[in-house]
């Protein structure tokens, strides 16, 4: 299942069937990281409630799926952790 629903978002996203605007949500509570590439060096953070634009999506080796995005206000365009945005219509 969590493999479908992965295969989903990146799909839609890859295509613009769902929203180009997503909205960081880290469960963590901690900003969320933005990287030179899915698991590269750390160019800044994020915090929850940023809106930011999908500019491309990625999954890693193992699986997990990341997004290319421009923050929409402060912030550094830089690939982040996938599972860590909402994104709606």
């Amino acid at each position: 299942m969590k493999r479908l629903l992965l295969s989903f978002w990146l799909a839609t996203m890859a295509t613009g069937a769902w929203a180009q605007y997503c909205t960081v949500t880290d469960p963590t509570g901690t900003p969320l990281n933005v990287r030179t590439s899915p698991n590269g060096p750390i160019l800044g953070a994020l915090h929850n409630g940023a809106t930011v634009q999908i500019l491309q999506t990625t999954v890693d080796a193992s699986g997990r799926p990341w997004a290319f995005v421009a923050p929409q206000e402060a912030g550094k365009n830089g690939w982040v952790f996938g599972a860590y945005l909402t994104c709606g219509r």
